[in-house]
């Protein structure tokens, strides 16, 4: 069998055993320790913001940022339907209500539009919701002006789940930053990794301080072991942040190779008709295409739909995967409010997300070319 070419596989730089080595010989093997701190403080000087809590999950903080926010019981949280049930789970974790909120055509994330109409509708509702959580798919910023924008006019934070968008930015401010609260994800596919593991950043120091508390069981100040609130264990070990300190020394070349493999893609798709990718809607957009997306017209292509291809690549030993289901398609989620167009429906039912790692080889794109060329041949 051919080997493995993965959607998004883990792309090691080489320096991560060092950070590994020193906190073995510091015996530094726990919950805390010069990683996690020196990658709190390298995350935030990147992005540019004053604090970054490392946790053990992109999940984990999510659920940190809504707890601080004092989510709770039947609140309504505002939520993109076209995500990963991650950007999810944690609202129904604090027993809150989702409302999912549709796309909009251009960059596939949340529509500003509905996102009115929604908390438009919720208020003369009596329930005016307490969050939105903002999530910007496959690296691609969302208009976030008219989204702060609407934000700021109702009063309501603005959670941004860039968990797959660490190095994008909007109008040259990287994306996260934007809001009350971002939430990053380290796990194995993402642009950089630590194998597992997340952070909650913030401008807001006393709101990092606290998601300190909450992630170590909120351990009160004292001698023997008191709690005066419920705690989580959801710190980042020593070990991981070590890998994550060597990911992000080189953040910026796996932005521009998997930019250059948008490229690669691009040139592929340009003569072969019924082929949309997702792209940058302007200057103000800059994506660090994370996963390269297309949408397929099976009108226009003679009847090969994102399935043929999927299958195609399968044959082949490549992986590829459909677009995000919905969350409001989602049998667990079915219930909740909703507020939509379509779009994402037909995202979903239409689109394929491309290998894209940034350790694809030259011989990996050949590979992935050759059954491209294949399908469309005719």
């Amino acid at each position: 069998m051919k080997q493995k070419i993965w959607l998004s596989s883990p792309h090691m730089s080489g320096n991560e055993i060092k950070y590994i080595q020193d906190a073995f010989k510091e015996n530094w093997v726990a919950p805390l320790g010069p990683n996690v701190n020196g990658f709190e403080n390298e995350l935030a000087e990147y992005l540019n913001v004053k604090n970054a809590a490392a946790l053990s999950s992109g999940t984990a903080a999510l659920h940190l940022a809504l707890i601080i926010l004092g989510i709770k019981k039947d609140d309504e949280v505002l939520v993109s339907t076209f995500t990963f049930s991650a950007s999810v789970n944690p609202v129904v974790y604090q027993c809150a209500v989702p409302v999912f909120i549709d796309s909009e055509k251009d960059t596939w994330n949340m529509s500003s539009e509905l996102l009115e109409n929604a908390i438009k509708d919720r208020i003369s509702k009596g329930k005016k919701p307490k969050a939105i959580i903002l999530v910007y798919l496959y690296g691609m910023p969302a208009k976030i002006s008219e989204i702060m924008q609407i934000a700021e006019k109702y009063e309501i934070p603005v959670i941004e789940d860039a968990a797959e968008a660490l190095g994008s930015t909007y109008k040259g401010k990287k994306l996260g930053t934007f809001g009350t609260f971002g939430i990053l994800s380290f796990n194995g596919n993402k642009i950089i990794t630590t194998s597992g593991g997340g952070a909650l950043i913030s401008d807001n120091s006393g709101y990092i301080k606290k998601s300190r508390f909450l992630a170590t069981q909120a351990r009160d100040e004292a001698p023997h072991y008191q709690h005066s609130q419920i705690g989580y264990n959801y710190r980042m070990s020593n070990i991981v942040a070590g890998i994550g300190r060597a990911q992000l020394e080189v953040i910026e070349e796996r932005v521009k190779a998997r930019r250059k493999n948008h490229e690669f893609y691009q040139n592929i798709f340009k003569n072969i008709e019924g082929i949309e990718l997702l792209e940058e809607s302007g200057k103000d957009f800059y994506s660090n295409f994370w996963l390269t997306t297309i949408l397929i017209d099976d009108k226009k292509t003679n009847g090969i739909t994102n399935e043929t291809l999927r299958l195609a690549f399968e044959k082949e030993n490549i992986e590829s995967r459909p677009l995000w289901k919905p969350m409001h398609l989602q049998p667990v989620f079915e219930k909740y409010p909703k507020y939509l167009n379509g779009i994402s429906e037909k995202l979903f039912k239409t689109g394929l997300c491309l290998p894209s790692g940034s350790n694809l080889s030259e011989a990996d794109k050949e590979r992935i070319k050759s059954v491209i060329i294949e399908v469309f041949k005719n």
